[in-house]
Order: C-alpha cells, then structure tokens, then sequence
C-alpha cells in the first residue's frame, strides 16, 4: 500500500489536486497547522495520511515518506485519540434535546460511513458508535474498538453534526464504569435481571406474603402515593391502581428500580459528561402495562433519577431483523398510552429491536411528533450477508450452511422464533437467487441470530474462517456496501416520516 501511495504522491501537491486521486476519501480532507489530513484506501487498506509539517504532523505515529514531508499512519487506538483532540468533532456528545435519535449499531465496525451518509439528506441524531456486552462478546470486539471505528467513519465522511456512543443494555457496575471509561455518552441500563418475571405466575396469597416481607415504611409511602387516586396524564389518560396491580407492580420492578436509581447516582449524575441516560424494561417475558409504566417512571423520577429515555416492552413480538408480529390496532393504541406518560414526564419512549419494523414506523412518527429514540443494529449486518450473497455466493453458501448447523447454540443468547425444520435448502440453487434468501424471515433471524459464532469460528489452527473473508468481501464492495445500507436504513426513515434537511 505505501509503494503505490509514494508512486502516487512523489511531490507535495494542492488540496483540489488530491481529491481528483482516487482512492482518497474527498469528504475527509482537511487542512490543519500546515499539514493537509484526510483517508485514503489503496489495494482494501485504509490509513490516514498526513502531508506536510505543520503542528500536528509529529503528533501521529507513522512511516514518513515524500522526503519526510509525508506521513502515512494506520487508523489505530493511538491515532483514533489524537484525532479526537485535534478534530473535537470525531469524539461522541449526547443528543441532548435533539427531538429524533436513531441508534445505528455496527457490529463490524464498517459500516458507519453508509449511515452517516443518511445525516446529509435526513435531520437525526445518530447513535453510531452502540454496542452491548453481549455483543462485545459475540464479536470478539471492546469499546475502544467501537469508539475508534465510529471516530474515523466520522472522519472519514467529514460528518461534523455530533453523534453518540451507547452502551448498549448493560447490567452491572463494572460494565457501566468499563463504558463511560471508554467515552460512552449514553448508557442504557437494562433491569431485566432485577425484574421478578415469577411474580406473574404467583397465586394472590402467595403475593400477599411476599409483598408483606417489603418493610412497612415502604409499603405505606407506595399506596399513600398510588392508591385511590386517579394519576392524571392528560384530558383522555388517567392511571389507577387497585391493590393488585400496585403489589404486583412493586414486586416485579421495585428492586430493578432501585438499582437504577442507584446507578444514577453513582455514576450519571457524577459524571463531567453529560450523559444520555436510558432505562430499558423490554428485555422481559412480559408486555409492560400502562401501569407499570408509569410506576417505573414515577418511581425513579421522584428519587432524583433524571431520564432521557425509557423502553417497554410494546405489546406484540419485535423479532430481530422482520417486521413487527402483531395487532396493528392493538399496538396503535398501547403505543399511545406509552407515549403520553413519556410525555408526561418529558422523556423520549425508546423503541429496541427497531430494525425493519415497517409495519408500525408510520404510527411511531406520527404519534411521538418526532420525538423518540429507535434502536436498530442487526439489519446492518444482514444488509452486509445480503451483499454477500450477491457478490461472493461460495462465500455466502458456507455461512449459510454453519449458520443452521449452530442455530441451536445462537439460540442461547437471543429469543426468537426460527426452527430448523423451515430450512430452504440452496445446494442447488442458482447463484442469482440466493439474494433473495433473505427475504424469508425464518432465513433473516437465522443469519441475524449467528453473528456472532459466524465471525469468531476457527480452524484447528485457530485461524478465522470466515470473519476475515467476509471484511475482504466488504472491502472490496465498499461503496455497495454503503449503498446498500444507505437504501435499507433509508427506508426506515422514509417511513418514519423523519424530515429532510434543507
């Protein structure tokens, strides 16, 4: 790569002479101190490179070349942080009041430049830098990994509007800490593991005694608060609950609520940054009542928890990477009772598992007025085997068939509805139509669910079997890649009815 960059640039020339050298990230060039900086990628090898010495030329490690007035430097930790410092805009921020934040996670940490290429004909926030621990361990990837991929796909695409890092459904201390470490500017903290599912099967008197166990002082200060009122929303919304629902309600949440209020204070409100700070409810066996929405919001907003966003569990199924399974009108109108609490309390109601729910994206935009937070991440890496399929069919074929040999395995770490049985067998297939593989939903959960086992499959001389042919395969179809995504994620926008930028 750096032979045919010198036999490329054997003289300092001007910045308009650079963009018209292919290979060269146009949106990327900048001139700072004296030195210009932008991306190039010769032979599927991205590096940065810096010409001239000004200011910054020492500052970036790298092989000088052009008589030392040209450094050419891989996009590395080391390199990912003195961009941040020199460019401000590479390093995440929080939406803050932005009305729509849309979460964009990139599992292969190559694909933020087609979403960001959204930002110039849509008006969102994007959350591109979002990954969760399960992710981190099914893609063998860190946080620092996933802030520096986000920071040079910034770079690169010369994207200078703010975008954020979330860490995505954690649980624990040690993860919330490990992220805002590694300059996460939103944490969504998911209950899941705190909320008791087992109470929903328990018989009355079995949730008298336990809800007698709670210390009286808490119980009194709960039903003063919830009982015998009519907790107003707005003119056509009103909450109330009897002693069930109120004792059911403190049984299943309160001890997630407790922990979120602790969260907040521990690290959200002590942190210099400012955070966005989401709590997800979703990740339950069952659908959140308007009840219990509003007793999680009430509870941890009165005990200081200041919120950004709050996800419940919609009624209906969101399976990964299909569309929405259920009843449209149903989900019309829980959606809306969601929303107006959302409202009531000045928080965006956050939609997780987002990707490809065509079917209710007119309803969420039309409802929320365009304001919300959506969360999508494995739709990019089907847009990615989708590509696959198209341009490497030998390539796609092996995936497919570990895909179903290790579906039970996947199933593990996701719930979804797919069986082996609703196999579509390509052995004879022709190549042209296997595109059209991932059109079947059984096919998409399938592929979307494997991920993770899919790129860190070995040999038995432990080498990747396929993680570094399918980077290969991306690389060289880099801008379909990005097309492709820019159409797909598009899509959802369109649908969602999110303005275009003047």
């Amino acid at each position: 790569m750096i032979n045919s960059f010198k036999d490329l640039l054997t003289k300092r020339i001007t910045a308009d002479e650079l963009k018209t050298i292919e290979g060269i990230y146009s949106d990327s060039l900048y001139e700072k101190d004296n030195s210009y900086i932008f991306l190039a990628n010769f032979n599927n090898e991205k590096s940065l490179i810096v010409l001239g010495q000004g200011k910054v030329f020492d500052k970036f490690e790298g092989e000088q070349f052009l008589e030392g007035e040209g450094k050419i430097c891989s996009l590395n930790h080391y390199n990912a942080k003195i961009m941040r410092q020199i460019f401000p805009f590479t390093s995440p921020k929080s939406y803050n009041d932005f009305p729509i934040s849309i979460g964009l996670g990139d599992r292969l940490g190559i694909a933020s430049p087609g979403h960001l290429r959204l930002t110039k004909k849509y008006d969102f926030f994007p959350v591109i830098a979002q990954q969760s621990i399960r992710e981190l361990e099914l893609t063998g990837r860190t946080y620092s990994d996933v802030l520096d991929s986000s920071t040079w796909a910034v770079f690169q695409e010369g994207y200078e509007n703010g975008y954020g890092f979330d860490g995505d459904h954690l649980k624990k201390d040690e993860e919330i800490q490990m992220a805002l470490e590694n300059g996460a500017t939103m944490i969504t903290l998911d209950l899941s593991d705190y909320i008791q599912n087992e109470v929903y099967n328990m018989e009355e008197n079995e949730i008298d005694r336990k809800y007698d166990e709670i210390p009286k002082d808490v119980r009194e200060s709960l039903e003063n608060k919830y009982l015998n009122k009519d907790h107003l929303i707005d003119e056509e919304l009103s909450i109330q609950f009897t002693e069930e629902d109120l004792k059911k309600n403190v049984l299943i949440y309160l001890d997630g609520i407790n922990y979120g209020i602790h969260v907040y204070n521990r690290f959200i409100s002590e942190s210099k940054c400012n955070i966005d700070y989401e709590i997800s409810i979703d990740e339950t066996l069952h659908t959140t009542t308007i009840q219990a929405h509003y007793f999680v919001a009430s509870q941890l907003i009165s005990n200081g928890a200041k919120i950004r966003s709050l996800a419940p569990r919609f009624c209906g199924e969101f399976q990964k990477g299909i569309d929405y399974i259920g009843n449209i009108e149903e989900f019309k109108k829980e959606f809306e009772m969601h929303f107006k609490i959302s409202k009531y309390y000045k928080y965006k109601l956050s939609i997780h598992s987002g990707s490809d729910k065509f079917s209710i994206f007119p309803t969420v935009g039309e409802y929320t007025k365009g304001f919300y937070h959506l969360k999508t991440a494995g739709t990019n890496w089907l847009v990615a085997i989708q590509l696959i399929a198209d341009k490497d069919p030998e390539l796609f074929r092996e995936i497919y068939d570990f895909a179903f040999k290790n579906l039970d395995e996947a199933k593990k770490h996701y719930h979804v509805n797919v069986n082996k049985d609703n196999n579509i067998s390509i052995e004879y297939m022709d190549n042209k139509d296997l595109v059209n593989i991932l059109k079947d939903d059984n096919m998409r959960q399938v592929l979307h669910i494997t991920y993770g086992l899919i790129l860190q499959a070995k040999d038995k001389e432990g080498k990747s079997i396929f993680k570094d042919k399918i980077y290969e395969s991306l690389n060289k179809y880099e801008e379909e890649y990005y097309e492709a995504l820019y159409e797909h994620i598009g899509r959802h926008l369109e649908l969602l009815g999110v303005k275009k930028n003047n």
